[in-house]
C-alpha cells in the first residue's frame, strides 16, 4: 500500500466530516455566537482570558497534541498499519471529534468548569468527587509518562534541549509584548517565528548534554513554574508559537509522503499479541490522542473553555483540532511502518522510550525528498516534538492543579482552603511530587498502557457526562452514548488485563512500582463502576419522574 494514497484518503474524509458532521453537531447543541462566554463574564486576567481563535487553536492543539499522537501510533504500529489506520480514521471522526467538541461546549455553558461539575448536576456530588479524583490520577500518569519521554529525547537529541530553552524565553517575551499591545499581533507573530527558527539553529550549534536523571529534575522544576504563572505569560504564547513548528513539520511530512508515496514495508496486520499487549483492547488505548483521548476533555473544560471568545469558535477548535491531530497520528504511523519490522523494533529501543526517535528518523527521511538535508530534518523533527511534549507537560500540571483545588473547594477545613484551594503553589507541588515518584521507573512501556487505559476511561466518563447533559436538555444523545459504551468496554477490559499483569509482578524487582500500578488499577475500576451505577440509577429516577 502506498503511504501517499493513505494520507489523501484520510484528508478527504476528514474535510468532509468537518463540513458535514461538524455542522450537524453545532445544530444539535444549538451553538449561538451571541451567548456570553466565561472568558468575557469572568475575565480574571490569569485563567479566564478572551482569546483570538487563531491563538486559541494553536494553544488548544499544542496542548492536546504534544507527544501523544506520535508515541501512541508508533507503539501501536506493532499490530500492523491497517488496524491503526482504521482506528485513527473512524475514531477521530465519530468518537474523538464528538468528545472534544461536546465537552468544550458543555464546559463553556457551565462557566468554564470541569466535566466534574456537569457530572455533579447529573448524578450528584459523589459523581463529581469520583470524576475529579479519576481525572487527577490520569493527569499524574500522563505527567509521569511524558517526563520520561522528554528526558530520553533530550539525551538522544541534546540539540532539542537547547532549542526548547530558547523557545521558552521567546514565548515569555511574546506574551508580554502581546499583552501590552505595543507591537501589532501580525508583526509580533512573524518576528517570533523567525526567532524560533534561529533558536533551532542555535540548538544545533550548542547542544546541552545532561543525564536522564538531571533532565527529569529540570523538567519538574520547569513545569512547576509554568503551571503557576498567568496563562498569558508563558503557557498560551508558547503553545501558539510552537503550533507553527508542528504545522511546519506536518506540512513537510505530508508533502514528502505524498510525493514519495513510499510502500509500507511493515505488515498490514501483524500478530494479535505483541510486547505491549493484545490487539484488543490495547490498540484502542495505545492510540489515544490520534483517535480519542480523555485528556482532551480536561483541556477543553480546563483551559480552552476559559479562553474561548465566542461559541462559534467551538467547531474549529474542538472538532477541527481533533481532526488535525488525527492527521499527525497517521503521519506518525507511516514513519513507523514504511520501514521493515526489524528496523522498527531496533529504532524503538528498550522499554519503548525512543518512539520519538522512530518518528524523527522517518520524518527526516520524507523531508529529505523535498531537498532538506536528512540529518537536519531528523533534528528539526525531534526539536519540534520535544517542544510539544513540554506543552503537554505544563498544561497537564496546570489542569491537575485545577482539578485538585476543585476537589477540595467544598472542604470545611480552613487550613485546606487557605493552603491548597487558594494557594496554587502548594497544590501544584503536591501533584508534581506524586508524579515524580511514579516516573522513577523510567520506562514508558511500564506506564503507557496504564496511562492509556486511564485516559480512555476518562474519555468514556466524559462522554457519559455529555450524554447525561444532553438527556437533561432533551436533545439527541445517541451520537455520544454509542461511543461512550464502546469506550467503557475497551477500557474496563484493558484495566482487568493490566491488573492481572501487575499481580504477577508483585514478586519481581519491580514490586514497588507494580504495587502502585495495581492500586491505581483497582481504584480506576472502582471509580468506573461507581459512576456507571450512579448514572443508571439517575436515568431510572428521571424516567419515573417523567
Amino acid at each position: 500500500m502506498g503511504a501517499g494514497i493513505l494520507i489523501l484518503i484520510l484528508l478527504v474524509l476528514f474535510l468532509l466530516a468537518y463540513i458535514i458532521y461538524g455542522k450537524k453537531l453545532e445544530k444539535i447543541v444549538n451553538i449561538n455566537k451571541n451567548n456570553p462566554t466565561p472568558s468575557h463574564v469572568i475575565n480574571d486576567g490569569i485563567d479566564y482570558v478572551p482569546t483570538k481563535r487563531e491563538i486559541l487553536l494553536g494553544h488548544h492543539f499544542a496542548s492536546i497534541a504534544g507527544a501523544g499522537p506520535i508515541v501512541g501510533p508508533v507503539l501501536a504500529a506493532q499490530f500492523g498499519w491497517l488496524p491503526a489506520f482504521l482506528w485513527i480514521l473512524f475514531g477521530a471522526i465519530f468518537i474523538g471529534g464528538v468528545h472534544d467538541f461536546t465537552t468544550l461546549v458543555a464546559s463553556v455553558r457551565h462557566s468554564g468548569k470541569s466535566i466534574g461539575v456537569i457530572i455533579e448536576e447529573s448524578i450528584g456530588k459523589r459523581g463529581k468527587i469520583l470524576f475529579l479524583i479519576f481525572g487527577i490520577s490520569t493527569l499524574i500518569l500522563l505527567i509521569s509518562a511524558f517526563s520520561i519521554i522528554i528526558a530520553h529525547t533530550f539525551v538522544k537529541y541534546p540539540q532539542a534541549a537547547t532549542a526548547s530553552i530558547i523557545f521558552i524565553g521567546i514565548a515569555i517575551l511574546f506574551g508580554y509584548l502581546n499583552r501590552s499591545g505595543k507591537v501589532p499581533f501580525l508583526y509580533l507573530s512573524i518576528i517570533s517565528i523567525i526567532f524560533l527558527l534561529l533558536g533551532v539553529y542555535v540548538g544545533i550549534l550548542f547542544p546541552i548534554n545532561l543525564s536522564v536523571n538531571v533532565w527529569m529534575i529540570i523538567l519538574f522544576i520547569y513545569i512547576y513554574i509554568a503551571s503557576v504563572t498567568p496563562v498569558w505569560a508563558l503557557l498560551q504564547p508558547r503553545d501558539y508559537l510552537n503550533s507553527f513548528l508542528l504545522y511546519g513539520i506536518m506540512i513537510a511530512g505530508l508533502l514528502g509522503i505524498i510525493f514519495l508515496n513510499p510502500t509500507l514495508k511493515y505488515p498490514a496486520i501483524s500478530s494479535f499479541h505483541q510486547k505491549i499487549g493484545d490487539l484488543f483492547p490495547i490498540l484502542f488505548i495505545t492510540i489515544a490522542c490520534g483517535a480519542i483521548s480523555g485528556f482532551h476533555s480536561l483541556v477543553s473544560s480546563g483551559t480552552t473553555s476559559k479562553q474561548i471568545d465566542t461559541e462559534k469558535d467551538s467547531r474549529l477548535i474542538g472538532y477541527g483540532g481533533m481532526l488535525i491531530e488525527g492527521v499527525l497520528a497517521l503521519i506518525a504511523l507511516i514513519t513507523a511502518t514504511y520501514i521493515s519490522k526489524g528496523n522498527y523494533f531496533h529504532l524503538l529501543g528498550k522499554g519503548g522510550n525512543d518512539a520519538i526517535a522512530v518518528f524523527s528518523n522517518g520524518l527526516g527521511f520524507f523531508m529529505s525528498k523535498l531537498g532538506i538535508p536528512l540529518q537536519s530534518g531528523i533534528i528539526f523533527a525531534a526539536l519540534a516534538i520535544s517542544a510539544f511534549a513540554l506543552t503537554t507537560l505544563d498544561t497537564s500540571s496546570r489542569l491537575c492543579r485545577f482539578a485538585f483545588q476543585e476537589l477540595l473547594e467544598d472542604s470545611e477545613n480552613q487550613l485546606v482552603k487557605k493552603h491548597i484551594v487558594k494557594n496554587r503553589y502548594i497544590a501544584t507541588f503536591i501533584m508534581l511530587f506524586i508524579a515524580g515518584v511514579l516516573a522513577s521507573g523510567k520506562e514508558v512501556l511500564k506506564i503507557w498502557p496504564m496511562f492509556g487505559s486511564a485516559n480512555q476511561l476518562l474519555a468514556a466518563i466524559s462522554l457519559l457526562a455529555v450524554t447525561l447533559w444532553l438527556i437533561r436538555k432533551k436533545r439527541t444523545f445517541l451520537f455520544a452514548m454509542i461511543p461512550m459504551i464502546f469506550m467503557f468496554i475497551i477500557t474496563i477490559t484493558s484495566l482487568f488485563n493490566i491488573g492481572l499483569l501487575n499481580i504477577k509482578l508483585l514478586n519481581s524487582q519491580d514490586k514497588i512500582t507494580a504495587s502502585i500500578r495495581l492500586a491505581l488499577t483497582v481504584f480506576l475500576l472502582f471509580v468506573a463502576f461507581s459512576l456507571i451505577l450512579l448514572s443508571i440509577s439517575e436515568i431510572k429516577k428521571r424516567k419515573k419522574e417523567s
